[in-house]
C-alpha cells in the first residue's frame, strides 16, 4: 500500500484532513505534489467519504503514483476504514 489512512468519527459530521509525507518518499518537489494529490482527492470527493476526522500516511510507493491511482486507492483505504469503524 502506498498510503496509511487513519479514520476519527466526528459527533458534528464535519470531515477535516491531514496529510504526512516524510522525507523517505522523495524530495520536497515530490513531496509536495503528493500532498497536492491527496488533498485534490479529498477535494473532489469528500462527499463519498465517511465524515470524519482523517489523517492520510504516505509511504515511499506514492511518489510513483500518478493522480487516478492515488484518488483510487485512497477512496478505497478511506472507505475501507470507515466500513471498520461502522459507518
Amino acid at each position: 500500500a502506498s498510503f496509511v489512512v487513519l479514520l476519527q468519527a466526528r459527533a458534528d459530521g464535519a470531515s477535516r484532513l491531514g496529510v504526512t509525507v516524510s522525507r523517505r518518499v522523495g524530495g520536497a518537489v515530490v513531496r509536495n505534489r503528493v500532498k497536492r494529490l491527496v488533498r485534490e482527492t479529498f477535494r473532489r470527493r469528500w462527499r463519498e467519504l465517511p465524515a470524519g476526522d482523517a489523517v492520510v500516511i504516505a509511504r515511499a510507493a506514492a511518489a510513483r503514483l500518478d493522480a487516478a491511482a492515488v484518488g483510487e486507492e485512497l477512496v478505497n483505504l478511506w472507505r475501507r476504514a470507515g466500513a471498520a469503524q461502522g459507518r
